[in-house]
C-alpha cells in the first residue's frame, strides 16, 4: 500500500472537535459546580445568607477608674471566609502525530557444495587437499506503522467571581460588632464591691443616655443646617429676580442714542434739551444702582445671619404667621424702587415655609441641648458621689457615702426644724 493511502481513513473533524466539545462540557460542569457550592454553602434552606458568629471580649476604661468588659459578637458571611472553587478551562492543546514506516529487503543466495579430496606424496611429505563450494538465497519484507494522539488541558482557579465579590463587599460594609453582654470591673479587671458596682452601673447608664442624646442632637443639628441652607437658597432666588429687574431697567436706557441726539442738535435749545435728557438718564442709572445696593445689603445680611435670626425667633416662643421683621428684608418693584418685603413677592410663601421649618428645628435643637446639659450635670453629680435628685412626691435618696450615724443626725436635724 502506498504511504499516502495510510491517511485516507482518518476523520480529522472528530479527532480535533471531540476534545474541544469535551472541554466545553467540562467548563459547563465546572460552572455548575461553582454555583452549587455558592448555593449550598452560602445560603440556608430559606435563601438567607449563612453566617458564622465570632465572639470576643472588648475592654475599655471609664472616667471613674473602672473598666467595661463587653462581650461582642460579629456575624461574618460564610462565603467571605471560605475559598470558592471557580475552576475554568483556560487552554486546550491537541497534538496528533502519525508516523508510517515501510521498508522492503530482498536477498537471494544459492547453496551448492562439492568436495574434492586428494593427496600427493612428495617424498617424505604427504599433502592432503579438500575443497568446498556453497551458494545461499533468501527473501525478506518488513513494515512499521505508529500513531500518537495527545490532548493537553489546563484549568486554573479564577477565585471569587466579580459579581459575588461586589455582593460580599456590600455585606462587609454592613457587618458591625454587636454587644451581647457587659460587666463592670475595676481598673485591673477584677470584680467590684457591691457599693462601688452600683455606682459604676449608674455611671455607665448615664454615659449611655448621654451618648444617645448626643446622637439625637447631631441628627437635629443636621436637620437645622438643611433647613437654614434651604432658607438661604430661596433668598438667593428672590434676590436674582431683583437683579434681573435692575438689569432690564438699565438696558432700557440707550446712552448711545442720547449722545447722538446731542451731536446732531442743530440749535442750542435742542442741544441743551438733549443734554438735560442724558443728565436725567444718568441720575436714573445712579438711582437704580443705589436701590440695588440697598436691596443687596439687606439680603446679604440675611445670608450671613440667618441662623442667628432663626434662633432669636425660636427663643421668643412665638409662631409668626408672616416673615419675621427681624430679617428686615426689602423688595424692588418694577420701577426699581425699594420697598418693604411682603406678601405677593415671588418667593414669599416659600421663604415663610422655610422660616417655619428652620424655627421648629432650632427649637428641637435647643430642647435637646438642654436635656444634654441636665444629663451631663447629673453625671457630674454621680461622679462626685451626690445622690440623684428626688422626683416630686418621693423621699430624697440617701447619698451612697452617708453612714448610718449621718442618717440619724440628718433625721434629728429635720425634727428640730419641724419644732
Amino acid at each position: 500500500m502506498a504511504i499516502a493511502e495510510q491517511f485516507a481513513g482518518l476523520q480529522m473533524d472528530q479527532l480535533i472537535g471531540a476534545p474541544l466539545r469535551a472541554a466545553a462540557d467540562a467548563s459547563t460542569l465546572l460552572a455548575n459546580s461553582t454555583a452549587d457550592f455558592i448555593n449550598r454553602v452560602g445560603f440556608d434552606g430559606e435563601g438567607k445568607v449563612r453566617t458564622v458568629a465570632f465572639g470576643y471580649q472588648k475592654r475599655s476604661a471609664n472616667e471613674d477608674g473602672t473598666s467595661n468588659l463587653d462581650e461582642m459578637k460579629v456575624d461574618i458571611p460564610m462565603l467571605a471566609i471560605v475559598p470558592i472553587p471557580n475552576l475554568q478551562v483556560d487552554e486546550v492543546n491537541i497534538l496528533f502525530d502519525m508516523e508510517v514506516k515501510q521498508s522492503e529487503r530482498q536477498e537471494s543466495s544459492m547453496d551448492m557444495g562439492a568436495t574434492i579430496t586428494g593427496s600427493v606424496n612428495l617424498g617424505i611429505v604427504k599433502v592432503s587437499v579438500t575443497g568446498n563450494i556453497s551458494a545461499h538465497q533468501s527473501n525478506t519484507r518488513s513494515s512499521d506503522n505508529s500513531a500518537k494522539y495527545h490532548v493537553d488541558v489546563r484549568a486554573t482557579n479564577h477565585g471569587t467571581p466579580e459579581g459575588l465579590a461586589r455582593v460580599l463587599d456590600m455585606m462587609a460594609a454592613n457587618v458591625a460588632p454587636m454587644l451581647v453582654g457587659s460587666s463592670i470591673k475595676d481598673g485591673n479587671g477584677q470584680s467590684l464591691p457591691e457599693q462601688a458596682r452600683l455606682k459604676a452601673e449608674r455611671l455607665k447608664t448615664l454615659r449611655s443616655e448621654i451618648s444617645q442624646i448626643e446622637n439625637r442632637l447631631g441628627a437635629a443639628k443636621g436637620g437645622l443646617e438643611n433647613s437654614l441652607a434651604q432658607l438661604k437658597r430661596i433668598g438667593s432666588s428672590q434676590l436674582n429676580i431683583y437683579q434681573g429687574t435692575i438689569t432690564r431697567l438699565m438696558n432700557a436706557i440707550d446712552n448711545d442714542k442720547l449722545d447722538k441726539e446731542i451731536q446732531e442738535a442743530k440749535t442750542d435749545e435742542a442741544r441743551k434739551a438733549a443734554e438735560k435728557k442724558k443728565e436725567d438718564s444718568e441720575k436714573l442709572v445712579m438711582g437704580y444702582s443705589q436701590a440695588m445696593d440697598e436691596v443687596n445689603q439687606c439680603w446679604n445680611v440675611f445670608q450671613s445671619q440667618a441662623g442667628d435670626f432663626v434662633k432669636m425667633i425660636a427663643d421668643s416662643n412665638t409662631s409668626p404667621d408672616e416673615l419675621s421683621e427681624m430679617f428686615a428684608l426689602k423688595a424692588l418693584d418694577n420701577n426699581g424702587t425699594p420697598q418693604e418685603y411682603k406678601k405677593g413677592e415671588a418667593y414669599y410663601a416659600a421663604l415663610l415655609g422655610a422660616q417655619k421649618s428652620a424655627v421648629d428645628n432650632q427649637r428641637n435643637v435647643s430642647q435637646i441641648e438642654t436635656e444634654l446639659f441636665d444629663k451631663k450635670s447629673e453625671y457630674s453629680d454621680a461622679v462626685a458621689g451626690k445622690a440623684p435628685a428626688a422626683l416630686p412626691g418621693t423621699a430624697p435618696a440617701v447619698s451612697e457615702h452617708t453612714t448610718s450615724g449621718d442618717n440619724t443626725a440628718s433625721a434629728d436635724t429635720s425634727a428640730q426644724k419641724k419644732k
